[in-house]
């Protein structure tokens, strides 16, 4: 397994273990404010990471190559909100369209 694999493992576990842990310790209680924000937070972060790394890199070297554009075009389209299923057409085409040119 690769470094970002691992990484990608351990953060999911982390962030799965947070979230027990805290009707475990707290009994029932909501999580106080600044910790609810970071356990939110743990999993965009961690989609955030595995898409970059899947995109921007290739072993052990950064590639920028036609998967960065269609990345690139999906968050366009979501940027000027079309519905995650059409975004994700369109980076399919505009990666293929990159690929040939």
């Amino acid at each position: 397994m690769s470094t970002a694999w691992t990484v990608v493992v351990v953060t999911g576990i982390v962030t799965l273990a947070l979230k027990a842990a805290g009707p475990v310790l707290l009994g029932g209680r909501p999580l106080p404010d600044p910790v609810a924000r970071f356990v939110a937070l743990l999993g965009p972060a961690l989609l955030a990471a595995l898409v970059a790394t899947t995109t921007l890199a290739s072993g052990t070297r950064l590639v920028l190559d036609a998967r960065a554009v269609g990345v690139a075009a999906a968050a366009l389209a979501v940027w000027r909100r079309a519905p995650v299923l059409l975004a994700v057409g369109i980076a399919a085409a505009v990666t293929a369209l990159a690929r040939v040119v």
